[in-house]
């Protein structure tokens, strides 16, 4: 890892970058960004283009979870880094909860971005996903037979999870190999993270076979994974149409009466569980409830009973056993 230029190259495609944050992010006069940067290409580039497109109007935060000895040394260089391009910079050290780490460790980490937009007054977060990214996990959902919630691409506008901040990623039209070259021009050496490259994770070999599978078209998986990302929001809105006009409450539990396809049926089975069981269920699990329950018969998930009923289903919380 070297040090940082304080100029940067006349090569840094700011007009590029410029228009497309200002398609999902428009700021106002004034208006700060916050980036994302944890010293790989990608964010050292997202943060490279939006000093140059934004100077003086950019802040970079590091997260260090706390789980790999090299994530301390990694947040001091991109605070080089941003020193030399006068950003100003914060270490967000995080605890990880026990459990599902990767689940745990995300949790943590936008709760922490969330507190620091807030404390610095930023008008947005920005991240830097982007088309290979969007192409990998597209294919590997396809590999375990997701369905559209998992095969839905990352948007480019949203808000940070649990908040109403705005969370933006305008890297999603670049490929890979242009961000990383842009930190190349820049005379950086990012952060290499051996993951990518260890044939054990099923995205490291993903990503070794389209590297060299010119046949396959990555912006086009990464807009088929956009347009995707479209219909799980349709999805969504049918099915809270579908909760408000068929489900209704009942002295022990809720009763539903299913009126939709298929596929929204399933959400709506999904929010119910959640709802009175307080834990969302896997899509296995509810897609099984659901034909049973259509088969005429009774089932059980998580903690609660479904049983059919003339006119729907009705599901209450399981009695406890006793002692």
């Amino acid at each position: 890892m070297t040090g940082p230029k304080t100029v940067m190259p006349t090569a840094v495609p700011g007009a590029r970058f410029a228009a497309d944050l200002a398609r999902i992010a428009p700021l106002a006069e004034g208006q700060r960004l916050g980036v994302a940067v944890s010293g790989g290409p990608d964010s050292l580039a997202l943060l490279l283009l939006a000093h140059a497109t934004l100077p003086g109007r950019v802040a970079a935060a590091t997260v260090d979870h706390g789980l790999r000895p090299e994530a301390a040394a990694e947040a001091a260089f991109v605070g080089r880094v941003c020193a030399g391009l006068g950003v100003p910079h914060a270490v967000l050290p995080v605890a990880v909860a026990p459990g599902n780490v990767q689940a745990e460790a995300r949790a943590a980490r936008y709760a922490a971005l969330a507190a620091w937009l807030e404390r610095e007054a930023l008008a947005a977060l920005a991240t830097a996903h982007h088309a290979d990214d969007q192409a990998e996990t597209l294919l590997l959902r396809l590999n375990r037979g997701s369905g559209a919630a998992g095969l839905a691409g990352v948007r480019a506008r949203t808000q940070v999870p649990g908040t109403r901040l705005p969370l933006v990623r305008p890297l999603l039209d670049w490929r890979r190999g242009e961000l990383a070259a842009i930190v190349a021009a820049a005379g950086l050496e990012a952060v290499a993270d051996p993951s990518n490259q260890d044939p054990r994770f099923d995205r490291a070999r993903l990503r070794a076979h389209l590297a060299s599978a010119d046949w396959l078209d990555v912006p086009a998986l990464a807009k088929s994974a956009g347009h995707l990302a479209d219909a799980d929001a349709a999805l969504d809105w049918a099915a809270a149409r579908e909760w408000q006009e068929c489900v209704s409450a009942e002295p022990l539990g809720l009763v539903y009466r299913p009126s939709a396809p298929r596929a929204v049926a399933l959400r709506v089975l999904a929010r119910l569980v959640r709802e009175l069981d307080g834990e969302a269920p896997r899509g296995a699990a509810v897609a099984r409830l659901f034909d049973t329950l259509l088969a005429r018969q009774p089932a059980s998930i998580g903690g609660l009973v479904a049983r059919p009923l003339p006119s729907g289903w009705s599901f209450s919380r399981a009695p406890r056993r006793r002692g």
